[in-house]
């Protein structure tokens, strides 16, 4: 992991304590993270040099919402999961039944502006995949959680790509998922 990805993951894994010790679950943090990431990426590609039309209503976008504080941000975020909720097409898929899990206005802020730092669409997809996996991992070696099942070492990646060598437009079966449907007496 490069000093810039390590950098990154330290600082959205930092908010993790404050997030748990005020009851949000780990996974709801990640959920949370997601709808705020995306938010993000989405006003990113509204301006130059992209200027793509993303789908958000004016209202409520990023640039909406990333300059309040308090009750206002946490109205502003409540109205704008639901809306996005009502959309059609993917976007209304992708935030249906989203709600705030985040109950400390201020927590929301801090994850609001450490989100608003960084430019998320400028980063490779290797990169936000090592910032969810260095999550992820993290997420394990935390004593209370039960996140370990989900986390694959890169080294053993490197080594399943090696031995399997996948090649374009090719389908390669997960064996753990096949057995699960293997049990379910339906086969992939």
């Amino acid at each position: 992991m490069s000093e810039q990805t390590t950098a990154i993951v330290s600082k959205v894994w930092g908010m993790c304590n404050p997030l748990r010790d005020d009851g949000v679950s780990y996974g709801d943090y990640l959920e949370q993270l997601t709808y705020l990431i995306f938010l993000k990426m989405s006003d990113e590609y509204s301006k130059p040099p992209y200027k793509k039309e993303t789908g958000i209503p004016a209202g409520y976008t990023w640039s909406d919402m990333n300059t309040l504080k308090g009750a206002e941000l946490e109205e502003q975020y409540k109205a704008t999961l639901e809306e996005l909720g009502k959309q059609g097409g993917i976007l209304g898929k992708i935030f249906k039944g989203a709600t705030n899990k985040i109950s400390s206005a201020a927590i929301l802020y801090r994850v609001v502006q450490m989100i608003d730092t960084e430019k998320w669409v400028a980063m490779s997809s290797d990169v936000k995949g090592e910032i969810y996996e260095g999550l992820l991992q993290k997420n394990a070696e935390d004593i209370k959680s039960g996140a370990g099942q989900y986390f694959t070492p890169r080294s053993l990646i490197h080594a399943m790509v090696k031995c399997v060598r996948p090649e374009p437009k090719k389908t390669i079966a997960e064996q753990r998922c096949l057995g699960l449907i293997q049990f379910k007496g339906r086969y992939a």
